[in-house]
């Protein structure tokens, strides 16, 4: 009770990594709900991935021309990580506006494409780390979630994208299920699919350039991912799934930092851990509820 009582302190050291991470898993799952619905969970996996390597290559670029100083004042620090945002955003973007083209071809965002820009944007990423030591200590902590070092700027910044985000989701909702659930109807009621899929998927990317800029791939993409995926086991209703999902990633978040910084532990792991944990036990108990009803039944 005493950590407890430490953590929830205004004066809490971390308390800017802690309520970032709570942050994170609060909002993310309202955003990954369209993975679920677009059966694209493996875009999930592979677009963090592919926003990191922005991140190693702008970072690296950064380095070879001419910025040597790797000194740690506020400015330098600055700077990086408006360097390293700007490479994430740009690949992520980059990334959602292929995907939406190949929507709008009908061809489907086959597992193949993505599979192979999962294994690319790695292989890439870590060339460009072995080439440039420099930016390998920064993009090594980003990979494992090492979330301590937040600061109460990349808080505010976080939060106030992840704010504008959700605020344009909101507003645009029944499109974006619209387009998400059922492209044929939306075409017949004279919406532009390819325009709405765009702007959605910008949303999506802009999200995770975000989160992988401050909390990483491992915590952005389970985040994401896998708190819709444990309220699905249970929720019935769209408004049910987005309250239960964002509920259990805020809560993963908390006991995860508790636990981590309990038995000093890195936090991505940790939180993303706890949510594996999670999954297990919504779908084991699912299945077992499922074989005593039926077998109650017969």
């Amino acid at each position: 009770m005493e950590l407890l009582r430490e953590m929830l302190s205004p004066d809490f050291l971390l308390r800017d990594a802690l309520y970032t991470v709570v942050v994170v898993g609060l909002a993310c799952p309202l955003i990954g709900v369209f993975f679920i619905l677009r059966r694209l969970v493996f875009l999930g996996v592979a677009l963090p991935q592919i926003s990191s390597t922005g991140v190693a290559l702008a970072l690296s670029l950064h380095v070879w021309f001419g910025h040597h100083d790797h000194g740690h004042s506020h400015g330098q620090h600055d700077t990086s990580t408006a360097v390293a945002f700007s490479g994430a955003l740009v690949f992520s973007i980059l990334t959602v506006i292929v995907l939406t083209f190949l929507e709008r071809r009908r061809k489907g965002i086959a597992e193949g494409w993505l599979g192979t820009a999962f294994v690319v944007a790695t292989a890439t990423s870590l060339l460009l780390i072995a080439k440039c030591p420099q930016a390998e200590q920064g993009w090594l902590d980003l990979f494992r979630g090492e979330v301590i070092a937040i600061t109460q700027h990349e808080l505010l910044w976080t939060g106030g994208i992840l704010a504008l985000v959700l605020g344009l989701l909101a507003v645009f909702r029944r499109e974006f299920l619209l387009v998400s659930y059922d492209w044929r109807l939306a075409i017949t009621q004279g919406r532009s699919v390819f325009g709405w899929n765009l702007l959605l998927f910008t949303l999506i990317g802009l999200t995770v350039a975000a989160t992988v800029m401050t909390v990483g791939p491992l915590i952005a993409f389970g985040f994401l991912i896998v708190p819709t995926l444990i309220a699905k086991v249970f929720a019935s209703t769209m408004p049910r799934l987005l309250v239960a999902g964002s509920l259990i990633g805020g809560t993963c978040a908390f006991v995860g930092f508790y636990l981590a910084f309990r038995w000093d532990l890195p936090v991505g792991p940790a939180a993303v851990g706890l949510l594996g944990i999670l999954f297990l036990i919504a779908h084991a108990g699912a299945f077992i509820g499922q074989k005593v009803f039926s077998g109650s039944a017969t």
